[in-house]
């Protein structure tokens, strides 16, 4: 007899518990398990050419090096001080301290303690459209409301009126406001930000600083995978100024599920390197023992080894490189395809993903499974994970969106 849990809540009734990323990796490796030729562009981590996960030479064998007190005992609560230098430095490397911060279940669960910290039940949250499906899910178990701003089409300007108007308007309705900005490497669209649109994005903010506290959150993830690391430092400087000035509060989401990739680890961290008031280093501390406890010490040793040693760091570089290569070839030939088969093409910058325009995605990804292909249908559009996407597969796949009704024809 099927039994009905009155204990839950009415309000966390009615969820049927799937990720939709899962869900469509799920049903890719189902087929391609029947013998079927299968492209599988659901995946948000890094594949080899065979569908194999790449996992860094480098950090696998640093962490076969560990010893078992650099994994068995607990690690602080607010997470052990030299990881959380190390891994800002990765992103800062003229910093000589993190500022306020602690250690957190990946990047993931640095941007719910955003949540807990600074906003109320009830608040409303401002980032970029698209947007990484589960900022939603976070938004929604913090009880926080989700507004987006239009992320600015390939080679177009920022619409600065639409981002002012809006975060203006969420400012003076609450007295605070957040914003989550996943730049450079944008997930889903694989583009960054151009040097002109940040600073036009931060001098709004600059802006509004006299209406409340503001505080502008970089969700890093994919740094280490762009096509132009120049273009990357050129933005963390730009955001290190910009968080050193003090008019707005300038913090990031830090990760080595990609980076090292260490998905599993679960080693990330939310930090404020150019903050320090004790009180917020307080209430993070207070979450962590209140959500997670601790995090796990063995992937903070991993980073602590790597950032001690200017040989493994040199290597990491190398692999680094490899595949942000890789990459490049899959990206550049991605759009080649789509452009010859009359369709737009997708610039990229960097990261794991591009996003194809279309009319009814979900209605796009059924028809595409139906040839084999399997992505990620959106509201906003088909996530395709270039990470996984072999570049020989790149006309096949293109071919089967024109087929199946993708983006409209043109030129992105």
């Amino acid at each position: 007899m099927k039994q009905k849990v009155e204990q839950l809540i009415a309000d966390r009734r009615g969820y049927d518990g799937a990720d939709i990323i899962f869900t469509m990796n799920s049903a890719a490796q189902k087929r391609a398990a029947t013998g079927a030729s299968v492209i599988n562009a659901t995946v948000g981590a890094l594949l080899d050419d065979d569908g194999k996960l790449v996992a860094l030479s480098t950090i696998m064998e640093t962490y076969r090096q560990l010893t078992p007190m650099e994994i068995a005992p607990y690690a602080p609560i607010a997470g052990d001080p030299a990881y959380l230098l190390a891994l800002t430095q990765r992103h800062w490397p003229s910093l000589s301290s993190y500022g306020m911060g602690v250690a957190t279940p990946g990047g993931t669960g640095a941007l719910a303690l955003s949540l807990r910290n600074l906003l109320q039940p009830g608040d409303r949250l401002l980032t970029a459209s698209p947007y990484w499906g589960p900022y939603a899910t976070l938004a929604l178990e913090n009880r926080v409301g989700l507004y987006t701003a239009p992320y600015p089409a390939p080679n177009g300007a920022i619409d600065v009126d639409a981002w002012s108007e809006l975060a203006e308007e969420i400012l003076r309705a609450q007295g605070r406001l957040v914003l989550w900005l996943n730049d450079p490497c944008h997930n889903p669209t694989g583009r960054s930000l151009s040097a002109a649109n940040r600073h036009a994005l931060m001098q709004m903010l600059r802006d509004l600083s006299s209406v409340g506290p503001i505080t502008l959150l970089l969700d890093f993830a994919y740094l280490d995978y762009a096509r132009d690391q120049h273009a990357v430092r050129e933005a963390l400087d730009d955001y290190a100024t910009f968080g050193a000035e003090g008019s707005v509060l300038v913090g990031a989401t830090l990760s080595i599920s990609k980076a090292f990739t260490l998905y599993g680890a679960r080693g990330g961290a939310l930090v404020f390197p150019w903050c320090t008031d004790h009180a917020l280093f307080n209430a993070l501390s207070t979450s962590c023992r209140g959500t997670y406890s601790n995090c796990a010490r063995a992937p903070m040793s991993v980073m602590n080894r790597v950032a001690a040693s200017s040989a493994l760091q040199s290597q990491l570089a190398q692999e680094h490189a490899h595949w942000s290569a890789v990459l490049t070839r899959r990206a550049t030939a991605l759009d080649a395809s789509l452009r010859a088969e009359g369709l737009a093409g997708q610039s990229w910058d960097g990261g794991f993903f591009i996003m194809i325009d279309a009319d009814d995605p979900f209605a796009v990804s059924d028809r595409l499974m139906e040839e084999g292909v399997f992505v990620v249908p959106t509201e906003h559009g088909l996530r395709v994970g270039v990470c996984g996407l072999r570049e020989l597969d790149a006309p096949r796949f293109a071919a089967a969106i024109r087929k199946c009704g993708g983006p409209i024809p043109g030129v992105a």
